[in-house]
């Protein structure tokens, strides 16, 4: 289990980790079969930790995976359509948009147009982001601490990434049909 950053320096250090992950984690195309491939490489990882999440891979607002592992609860696909919506707004993870205010000391959840019943400024959400194009879609964990929601999320991605440039796939932007 990985701990929520204290302080500003570890605050900043994993805005810098994120923002990292943000350059490095973009897939070669996003089409049905791709997010079906990133939605299973998540449930084998959840399967072979016995982890109770829940996981879901979308395009906008249209759902291409969606599942729920033992022990995931109901609460987990409101946690997963909050996370997700703060990605879509900010075009940033759902992590990220937690922290950069708490760089400052403060808390996005306080500011009076954060509606937390619509938004979750907490770790497990990712855009995907496809080379030459940017962000077409979410991937989403909850279940875990946040830290470790978002961590699978990263893990999930570098497999399948790793996987489509060992068979030396290229996408375009017609692949997001």
């Amino acid at each position: 289990m990985t701990d929520y950053p204290k302080g500003p320096e570890e605050i900043a250090a994993t805005i810098s980790q994120i923002e990292a992950e943000m350059s490095e984690l973009h897939l070669a195309s996003f089409t049905a079969d791709d997010a079906r491939r990133l939605g299973l490489t998540l449930v084998r990882l959840a399967e072979e930790r016995e982890l109770p999440v829940a996981i879901d891979v979308s395009r906008g607002d249209h759902t291409l995976f969606h599942v729920a592992m033992p022990g995931a609860t109901r609460d987990n696909a409101d946690w997963i359509r909050r996370k997700t919506a703060t990605v879509l707004r900010y075009a940033e993870p759902s992590l990220l948009v937690g922290l950069r205010p708490r760089l400052k000391g403060r808390r996005i959840e306080d500011d009076p147009w954060f509606d937390e019943t619509a938004y979750a400024a907490h770790g497990g959400s990712f855009p995907v982001l496809v080379q030459s194009v940017g962000m077409v879609g979410t991937v989403t964990v909850s279940g875990l601490p946040q830290m470790d929601d978002h961590a699978l999320v990263v893990e999930g991605l570098r497999l399948v990434i790793a996987q489509t440039r060992a068979h030396g796939r290229v996408g375009h932007a017609e692949d997001l049909r």
